[in-house]
């Protein structure tokens, strides 16, 4: 895990305040923001952009957008959508929320990255978040338009130059192999150097246009076992908890904790998670309180029966490390491995 040192002492002091100190049971560990719905794209495995179009012309004011985060209290938030560079004011979204010593990463396909990086200043506090599927052919599929890998890599060697911090995101399907994925993340590691990598399997989304593709638990954890191989989850620099990464393998399982990822949108605080919408609140606290969280899950709901997702799972395994001397070591060991490399 690749975490800079001072991200995991400030998140890790925040899980001891809020589990230990305060004894909450549910707390927020990052905010899913999404100030929009609009995107440039069309991408197969998103439904975003099948909003009305009257719904597809909002922006979320900037007060609105960090008023949302302040009242979570999450020490970090992922600025999602839609496309994030779309929004007139998204710098300065998140020039306030660093501003607040809040760990901001926005999510972009890179399409529009070169044009904005000027409105940006490069911070410990802030990355940009760019959405890798795979190499150029894989990639500019998944997106349905050529052309989009290439600038998402000039894209990401213009923002390193420029000093930013840069992530990836990347998705994964039923139709992707082990080779696949060793590929794009070795390109990613080695070639690109991003400072972290994020991987996902799909999640069979009910608004995506493609419902065909989507990973079954069991075709998850086959395929990232292989892609894991030789020594590959130990160099490569991902961003993600050791014991999430076991997950993935099938060498652990947890129950869902979709409410430590919350995801705030031009409706309100959706419920449960991003993936699914079964209506929305307008205060945080009644996300939480009023939410009957009991309901989700695999094996609970129908519709989480696939899901392996990092905004349900990853959180589990955070808390689950720090409820373990020994896992707990070992995430400390991998941090420190990854920074130095």
């Amino acid at each position: 895990m690749a975490m800079p040192l001072r991200q995991s002492i400030r998140v890790g002091t925040y899980l001891f305040e809020q589990k230990v100190l305060r004894k909450r049971e549910k707390f927020p560990l990052i905010v899913e923001l999404e100030p929009l719905f609009a995107c440039n794209l069309k991408c197969e495995g998103c439904g975003k952009i099948q909003h009305p179009a009257g719904v597809l012309k909002q922006r979320m004011p900037v007060a609105q957008a960090v008023g949302a985060v302040l009242e979570s209290g999450a020490p970090m938030v992922s600025i999602a959508g839609g496309e994030p560079l779309m929004h007139p004011q998204i710098h300065e979204i998140v020039r306030q929320l660093v501003a607040r010593r809040k760990y901001v990463f926005l999510c972009t396909n890179a399409m529009l990255l070169r044009k904005k990086l000027e409105k940006f200043t490069p911070s410990p506090y802030f990355a940009f978040a760019v959405h890798i599927d795979g190499m150029r052919e894989r990639h500019d599929e998944s997106v349905a338009k050529e052309g989009v890998f290439d600038e998402a890599v000039a894209a990401i060697k213009e923002a390193k130059r420029r000093g930013f911090r840069v992530t990836t995101n990347s998705t994964f399907f039923n139709t992707d192999t082990p080779q696949n994925i060793i590929e794009v993340l070795n390109f990613l590691n080695d070639d690109l150097q991003v400072d972290e990598m994020m991987l996902s399997p799909a999640y069979a989304y009910e608004k995506a246009p493609d419902q065909e593709h989507f990973l079954g638990v069991e075709q998850t954890r086959e395929l990232f076992k292989k892609a894991f191989a030789g020594g590959n989850r130990r160099r490569w620099r991902l961003n993600h908890s050791p014991l999430f990464l076991d997950f993935l393998e099938g060498k652990a399982d947890f129950p869902c904790t979709a409410w430590a990822i919350p995801n705030y949108s031009l409706f309100g605080w959706q419920r449960p998670c991003y993936l699914m919408s079964d209506g929305y609140v307008p205060t945080y606290r009644e996300l939480i309180e009023e939410t009957d969280w009991s309901k989700y899950g695999r094996g609970k709901d129908p519709r989480c029966a696939n899901c392996m997702a990092h905004c349900g799972y990853e959180p589990t395994a955070v808390l689950a490390t720090m409820g373990s001397l020994k896992e707990s070591l070992r995430a400390a060991r991998e941090t420190v491995a990854g920074n130095r490399g």
